[in-house]
């Protein structure tokens, strides 16, 4: 109780309400007791009265946001329970004093709210006025022009918000009864030009574009033209420009995939379908590109559409000639000749492709193979369950004589698409094309000659397209022939399998032993020499061709056997028996007009005599 009755002590005089908050704020504030305990010490004849503010006239009606409470009021009547009028006016001068002057050693905290936060303002804005000029939200209301300038501290920063003080607990601290201070208010910001819409924003990147297109710089150009893009999904101006840039760049997919959605955005306009033409025929379809040029009203020059014409014509040359089954050879000129027209770093069409690979089938000959099934590699490499590149591979293979690793390849082709007809029938050819040699060859094995003849002749007219495996069953019908002993038929069986695969060494040996045994040892040495020059590692070859020129040695030696018409295992009276008929035939007496028969007579007399002797018998065997 002795500390709340200090405020008396002082000279200066509060009014009732400004007391009675006077008195809450100091009871609860360490400061504010230090603060009344020097007010106590000063003299009371030193202490003088505050001076009435000039600005209490103007505003009479301004007065504390917080009233007193009754019980605040009852107090202050029952300290002063009669005062004098000097009293009276002396402490109405004194409050209204205190409302409109703030004393220099009057503790912040015992501000009004209002004034409080007019000071902090205050205080903020001439502290950040010299670091920026941006414009500040104003939270507050500012204070009205007939308060006097407040005389402030500055040595702290006054709190911007306070809660009432009403409430508070005895012993808080002054952080909880005012409250944590709040952030600083947002700044607000005036741009100085408005800010562009979408299609002013579209435009400005398609500038931007068209720039570093005339630069050649396309991947920029791209950048910025698939800017405009996302800002207007549906120009058709920006996706046609695009495309531009992408055929430029030699990305023509991308470039067909953004032409073709212009002219879907604005069928009509000729700059977008001469644009998607030319990419139709950078790509290489020109069937495409000449029924693009169909749509462009007015019609497009000739000198537009020439190239797509070109092209057009090259590839149906190309086809025909597959389809008519002329030379490979052409079909690749017509080839390479398409594929000059084609846009820089355009990939080659794959139908193209195929038609390549399947003119090296139609080559034949070991390269033509390899060729074939690199052209089918390359395909595989991009898709490997491309069935029609599969089935390329398995023919090359089966061209090969590798029919083994060929079924297996149309039998995936065939997985991959089980109504591929090409598959089927290829699968169907080369399994029947090897069940009837293997049969060919069981029969050859068991010695039944004519059967296994017949067995390769039926084989050989199941594909007479393939060279490969024709030139064996060729070759293998040779063998049968030789056992037949039709000599000059095995041989022509053999030039045959030659013509079909010049590299065949096993056709060329068949041969050279077939005109052997048709004793033409002239032209058997003359095969076996020229073997021996394919194939010079084989030590067989030279003993063959010393057995072979022997031989022709001797044939040139006149052959007694031979003049009588009989074999050289011919006995004695087989060789009589040959001699009296020859020698009635050739007799010069039945040939009066003949004049070699007495020569030929002669000759068969001499053979008889030779090969009646023993000597001469045993000498030869």
């Amino acid at each position: 109780m002795k500390g709340l009755f200090n405020s008396k002590k002082s000279p200066k005089k509060h009014a009732a309400g400004d007391s009675a908050e006077s008195h809450h704020n100091h009871s609860h504030s360490p400061s504010a007791n230090l603060h009344e305990k020097l007010q106590s010490q000063i003299p009371r004849s030193e202490s003088s009265p505050a001076k009435p503010s000039p600005s209490s006239s103007r505003s009479p009606s301004k007065k504390s946001t917080r009233p007193a409470s009754p019980a605040q009021k009852e107090q202050t009547k029952s300290r002063n329970p009669r005062p004098s009028a000097r009293q009276s006016s002396e402490q109405g001068t004194s409050s209204s004093s205190r409302r409109n002057k703030i004393e220099i050693n009057t503790h912040p905290l015992n501000l009004p709210p209002e004034e409080r936060k007019r000071l902090s303002a205050q205080y903020n804005m001439g502290s950040r006025s010299s670091l920026d000029k941006m414009d500040l939200d104003k939270d507050t209301p500012a204070p009205p022009p007939s308060s006097p300038p407040a005389q402030t501290q500055a040595s702290f920063t006054l709190p911007v918000n306070s809660p009432p003080t009403n409430g508070v607990k005895k012993g808080a601290s002054e952080e909880e009864a005012d409250g944590p201070a709040p952030p600083p208010p947002a700044h607000r910001s005036n741009p100085s030009s408005p800010v562009p819409s979408d299609a002013e924003a579209a435009e400005a990147h398609k500038a931007d574009g068209n720039k570093f297109f005339k630069q050649r710089d396309f991947s920029r150009a791209i950048a910025e033209y698939t800017s405009a893009i996302q800002l207007m999904p549906d120009e058709p101006t920006y996706l046609s420009n695009r495309a531009a840039a992408f055929m430029s760049d030699g990305q023509y997919e991308s470039a067909l995939e953004d032409c073709s959605r212009a002219v879907d955005l604005d069928s009509n306009n000729a700059k977008f379908l001469l644009r998607l033409a030319r990419i139709y025929t950078s790509l290489g379809r020109p069937d495409e590109a000449m029924t693009t040029f169909g749509r462009i009203r007015p019609p497009a020059s000739a000198k537009d559409m020439a190239a797509a014409k070109e092209m057009q014509q090259h590839v149906r040359a190309a086809q025909d000639a597959l389809d008519r089954g002329t030379s490979g050879s052409m079909v690749l000129h017509a080839l390479d000749q398409a594929e000059k027209l084609l846009g820089p770093g355009a990939g080659k069409p794959r139908k193209w492709q195929l038609m390549r690979g399947s003119a090296y089938l139609k080559m034949g000959g070991a390269n033509s193979f390899g060729e074939a099934q690199n052209v089918a590699m390359a395909l595989l490499r991009q898709n490997s369950q491309d069935p029609e590149a599969l089935v390329l591979r398995g023919r090359a293979l089966y061209g090969q004589g590798e029919n083994d690793k060929a079924i297996q390849h149309f039998r995936k082709a065939l997985s991959c698409d089980p109504d591929f007809k090409e598959g089927v029938r290829w699968l169907r050819t080369v399994q029947k094309l090897d069940r009837m040699k293997e049969e060919g060859n069981a029969e050859y094995k068991a010695g039944r000659w004519q059967a296994a003849f017949n067995k390769y002749s039926a084989a050989l007219e199941v594909d007479p397209s393939n060279r490969g495996t024709n030139s064996k069953l060729f070759q293998n019908r040779a063998l049968c022939r030789l056992k037949l002993k039709q000599f000059t038929e095995a041989i022509d069986d053999c030039d045959r399998a030659i013509s079909l695969d010049s590299t065949y060494t096993k056709a060329r040996k068949t041969k050279a032993n077939a005109l052997g045994q048709a004793e033409r040892w002239e032209d058997a040495v003359r095969e076996w020499k020229s073997i021996h020059d394919l194939d010079p590692e084989d030590r067989t070859i030279p003993k063959e061709i010393r057995r072979a020129e022997l031989e022709l040695k001797k044939s040139q030696r006149k052959d007694y056997y031979k003049i009588l018409g009989v074999g050289k295992d011919a006995d004695e009276v087989a060789i009589k028996k040959a001699y009296r008929k020859l020698a009635i035939i050739h007799h010069p007496d039945k040939n009066p007009n003949d004049e070699e028969a007495a020569e030929r007579f002669k000759d068969i007399g001499e053979a008889y005599e030779t090969l009646s002797d023993p000597q001469y018998v045993q000498v030869r065997c």
